[in-house]
């Protein structure tokens, strides 16, 4: 079970001018999500620091996009 409380925004979170080499996303309702695949984020915050495997984590910089 994931119990991983993401971070609180700070409002700094930035959307960057490139895409972050190697890291695939297929969040489309993220707002880091450049609608082909790649993340557009300034910065990656990925946990919990006490998981054992994939399924334990989760992506922390998501942000649902607004409609």
């Amino acid at each position: 079970m994931n119990n991983f409380i993401p971070y609180e925004s700070s409002g700094s979170e930035k959307k960057s001018k490139k895409a972050n080499k190697g890291i695939i996303c297929d969040v489309r309702n993220c707002v880091y999500h450049d609608g082909v695949g790649k993340c557009m984020a300034g910065q990656i915050s990925i946990g919990p620091s006490y998981a054992t495997s994939s399924r334990d984590t989760v992506c922390a910089t998501f942000r649902p996009k607004t409609l």
